[in-house]
């Protein structure tokens, strides 16, 4: 059995992971807020814990982990972005159209994640299909002393657990004055927070003994979490923006619902991203979807490589180096491993360095030195451990169902140049090269090697008609 490490936020430190049950490893990931296409910062998460997924799966066995990851398909600005169209006659009531948006959006997500190699998660709940589960927990806070009703609102009360604060290691009197929470005349106190919100007549909403209303945010993983995972499972994972409040505030819930229960036993918090050095906005012209990037020209598994090529706890500055350098890495490595079938198993050192809170940057360090020993077998066996040099891509360069055959194409086209190169027959080889840049190729030769990149101009007619037989 594999011995993996893990940062534990908790803890502040790096622990052996000990799973409550090795036979059915449990793990929750906090999904997306579904009302628009995801950008770059969420995908952050989804990549790096589904390598985690994949290492578990590994070393316990594919039917012996569960993953899940939610969707908030309930939420303020969802119902927000319905209550504009709403403006604008673009349906009959709020409610209609805040599931229009989150189904649309759900669609939109799985498209994008699938772009990225991303795998399906063993369950994938909606927030919306748990709503009596988080009534059953809210009404036992209100009974445990937990919580309580005010002005038809229902808030959990901080004070009532001494442990309030410790996951996210903040103090209580310094939260009180600068903490991102709601300030309400109806709390108790100001860090208290919303477990049931009343809905407005045509919003989403549902009977409560408090009226009709609507959960608030973190009571939905706290239920659904329970439900699918049980009140004890092995890791609770997402971006460190959500240690405070949204996972502080589901430990505190949920340990106070189910006394003696840990809740998560392991948490782990991916670091933000960054663009070129900045805060990633829109207003700095720095923002970009998934959608935008493949638009681009930029493939999912490049776009992959580049998150995973920074420590998933560290903060990552997307760059186009970055994007560059990881595009020119996969290519040569796919010209290595192109005949190679799946069969060796993963490099030892290789495991080592995933093993040691998913170490990534160590991990392709190693693939690097196993394509410069030539160990095909080994670099493909390894790297798709991280989701690259797999067939999970839909499309090698970015968009369209034939894009993996443009692929082909042009490597195809490029190992004949090489060969013409080898014999020196460099007339050969430099038509090669201009009938590609014609058909909107650009070709970059460096230490013995070549990488490919498509341009705006590209052109498959012009591409498919090269004539190498000459």
């Amino acid at each position: 059995m594999l011995e993996i490490s893990l940062w534990n936020t908790a803890t502040r430190r790096k622990e052996k992971f000990r799973p409550i049950n090795p036979g059915n490893v449990r793990m929750y990931l906090c999904g997306p807020t579904v009302y628009d296409r995801a950008h770059i910062g969420n995908a952050r998460p989804s990549v790096v814990f589904d390598v985690l997924f994949s290492l578990l799966r590994f070393a316990y066995g594919a039917n012996s982990v569960t993953f899940v990851r939610n969707f908030t398909d309930i939420d303020d600005k969802i119902i927000a972005r319905a209550e504009r169209l709403k403006s604008e006659g673009r349906g009959e009531t709020v409610a209609q159209l805040a599931k229009c948006i989150a189904d649309e959006t759900i669609g939109w997500y799985h498209e994008d994640m699938d772009s990225l190699g991303v795998r399906m998660p063993t369950l994938e709940p909606r927030a919306t299909e748990f709503v009596s589960q988080m009534v059953a927990m809210i009404e036992s806070l209100c009974e445990k002393g937990h919580a309580y009703e005010a002005l038809g609102h229902v808030l959990f009360s901080v004070d009532s657990y001494g442990d309030y604060g410790s996951l996210s290691r903040r103090n209580l009197a310094e939260m009180r004055a600068g903490a991102r929470v709601e300030v309400a005349p109806y709390k108790r106190n100001p860090l208290d927070f919303v477990l049931w919100k009343p809905s407005a007549p045509d919003a989403p909403g549902w009977p409560s003994p408090w009226g009709r209303g609507r959960p608030g945010w973190h009571i939905e993983c706290s239920a659904m979490s329970k439900q699918l995972l049980g009140s004890d499972f092995d890791i609770h994972a997402g971006g460190i923006d959500l240690a405070f409040p949204h996972h502080e505030n589901e430990a505190a819930q949920s340990r106070c619902a189910d006394p003696g229960s840990s809740f998560a036993r392991y948490w782990l918090h991916n670091g933000m991203l960054q663009v070129d050095g900045g805060k990633m906005a829109k207003s700095a012209g720095n923002f970009y979807t998934v959608r935008e990037l493949m638009g681009q020209g930029v493939s999912g598994e490049v776009a992959r490589m580049v998150l995973l090529s920074a420590h998933y706890r560290q903060p990552l500055d997307w760059t186009q180096a970055r994007v560059d350098e990881s595009e020119a890495v996969l290519q040569k490595w796919r010209r290595l491993v192109r005949d190679e079938e799946d069969s060796a198993s993963p490099d030892e050192e290789f495991l080592n360095s995933l093993c040691d809170d998913l170490n990534t940057p160590l991990a392709i360090s190693r693939l690097h030195r196993l394509y410069s020993e030539r160990a095909a077998s080994k670099l493909k066996s390894s790297a798709m451990l991280l989701g690259l040099l797999g067939t999970n891509f839909p499309s090698a360069i970015g968009a369209g169902p034939e894009s993996g055959l443009v692929a082909e194409t042009i490597e195809a086209l490029l190992a004949i140049r090489a060969e013409a190169r080898a014999a020196r027959d460099f007339k050969r080889a430099d038509a090669i090269r201009e009938e590609l840049v014609a058909a909107g190729v650009e070709v970059n030769d460096s230490a013995g090697e070549s990488a490919w990149r498509l341009t705006s101009g590209f052109n498959r007619e012009r591409l498919d008609s090269i004539d190498t037989s000459t």
